[in-house]
C-alpha cells in the first residue's frame, strides 16, 4: 500500500483549500458591502472586517488538523471560539498525490512554522484595486521558507461577468511552483516594482539608483511577486522598513520553488522561525533571474540607512 503523505504535503494540500475558502470570505465582504475598516498605526495600516474574518478562518483552520504547528497571523485578534462556517476542513487531492521533497519527509509538526496574512493589500482592498489583493500562507521550516500559498481572489475580475473569479499558486522548494504559467521578464529590460502607498525617499533613491526603463508601484508583497514570476517586473525593491514576515514567508517560497532569490536589501536571508522579530527591517530585494545585477547597484547609503 501507499504510504500516507508527508506532514508537509498535508498541510500543503489544506493550506490551499483554506486559502480558497479565505478568497470566498474576502470576496463576500467585499459584496456585501460594509468593509468594518479599522485604522491601525494610521491611514496606510488598515484593517477591515475581511482581515479578521480571513485570519481566524486560516488560522483555526489549520490548528484544529495540525495542533502542534506554530501559526502567526498578522492581525492580533481575540482568541474566541471560530464560528464553524468559518472552518475549512478540505485539502488538494492533488497536492496529496506529489512526492514530497525527501529532504522534508521527516517533518514533525512541532517543526513548522505558518506565517499568514490574510489580507494582504488591505488598503488598495479598501480602494477598490482588487487585483492588487492576495492571501497568504507562508509555511518555514528550519527557520526557511519551504512551502507557500498565494490566493487572488479577484484574479481575472476584470475579463467580465462570466469569468471564474480566483486563482490559487502554491510551491514547495524542490518540487516547483504550480497554478500560473512562469515568464520571464523581456531580456535586458529592468522594470522595477514597488510599494505604491509606502513611498520614501530612501525608496525612490534606491530605485533610481537601479536606473530602470520602466517602475510598476503596486500594493502587496503578494502581488509584487506575481509580477516577478509572470514576467511583468525583473525587480521587487523595496528599501524600507514596513514589510513583516507574513508579507515575504510565502511569496519567498513560491520564488526560491521556481529559481529566483528574495532577500533584504543589503542581501541577507530572512529567518522564520517562531522567536524572530515579526519586521523586516531592512526592506527586500527580489527577482525571478538576474539578482547579483540589481543587489551590486544598491546604494551603500541605502544598505547603511537600513539596519536589520
Amino acid at each position: 500500500s501507499m504510504a500516507s503523505p508527508a506532514l508537509l504535503m498535508r498541510v500543503v494540500a489544506s493550506a490551499y483549500s483554506v486559502a480558497e475558502k479565505a478568497a470566498t470570505i474576502v470576496r463576500n465582504v467585499m459584496s456585501a458591502g460594509d468593509l468594518g475598516i479599522v485604522e491601525k498605526a494610521g491611514p496606510n495600516d488598515l484593517q477591515t472586517k475581511a482581515d479578521r474574518l480571513v485570519q481566524m478562518s486560516i488560522c483555526a483552520s489549520l490548528a484544529r488538523k495540525f495542533p502542534k504547528v506554530t501559526i502567526i497571523g498578522e492581525e492580533e485578534l481575540p482568541t474566541d471560539d471560530v464560528t464553524e462556517d468559518l472552518i475549512e476542513n478540505g485539502h488538494s487531492e492533488e497536492i496529496l498525490k506529489k512526492p514530497c521533497p525527501p529532504q522534508y519527509t521527516g517533518i514533525k509538526e512541532e517543526e513548522l512554522v505558518i506565517w499568514v496574512d490574510p489580507l494582504d493589500g488591505t488598503k488598495e482592498y479598501t480602494e477598490g484595486l482588487l487585483d492588487h489583493v492576495t492571501v497568504l500562507i507562508g509555511i518555514a521550516y528550519g527557520g526557511k521558507a519551504i512551502a507557500g500559498v498565494i490566493n487572488q481572489p479577484y484574479y481575472n475580475y476584470e475579463a467580465g461577468a462570466n469569468a471564474v473569479l480566483g486563482r490559487t499558486i502554491w510551491g514547495v522548494l524542490g518540487m516547483g511552483a504550480f497554478g500560473f504559467q512562469l515568464t520571464e521578464a523581456p531580456a535586458g529590460k529592468h522594470i522595477v516594482v514597488t510599494t505604491r502607498s509606502h513611498s520614501s525617499a530612501l525608496v525612490n533613491e534606491c530605485i533610481a539608483a537601479l536606473n530602470p526603463d520602466h517602475v510598476i508601484r503596486v500594493g502587496g508583497a503578494g502581488n509584487k511577486i506575481i509580477q516577478l514570476i509572470e514576467g511583468k517586473a525583473s525587480a521587487y525593491v523595496f528599501a524600507s522598513p514596513g514589510c513583516k514576515k507574513w508579507d515575504t514567508c510565502a511569496p519567498e517560497a513560491i520564488l526560491h520553488a521556481v529559481g529566483g532569490k528574495l532577500t533584504d536589501i543589503r542581501g541577507n536571508s530572512f529567518q522564520y522561525n517562531k522567536e524572530v522579530k515579526h519586521m523586516n527591517s531592512a526592506g527586500v530585494l527580489a527577482t525571478l533571474r538576474n539578482y547579483d545585477y540589481y543587489a551590486s547597484r544598491i546604494p551603500n547609503t541605502v544598505k547603511e540607512s537600513l539596519v536589520p
